[in-house]
């Protein structure tokens, strides 16, 4: 624990902590957001369709591949 000499040092101190508190809050928001944004649908898109088409070649590979009975 720290111990203060006079008036204007906790005062410093407690304006220095407001701010802190204020930058992490906005931190926070600025978190929430960038979640937000991450699990809306159309981001979804772009794995899902790279993974269909490196499923859909594979397939398309075994095809052609593929010994006729």
């Amino acid at each position: 624990m720290r111990e203060y000499k006079n008036k204007d040092e906790i005062n410093h101190a407690l304006k220095r902590l407001s701010l802190e508190r204020q930058i992490a809050w906005e931190e926070i928001k600025g978190l929430k957001g960038d979640f937000k944004e991450s699990i809306q649908p159309y981001n979804w898109f772009g794995p899902i369709l790279s993974y269909a088409k490196q499923y859909g070649f594979l397939y398309f590979i075994r095809l052609l591949f593929r010994k006729k009975k």
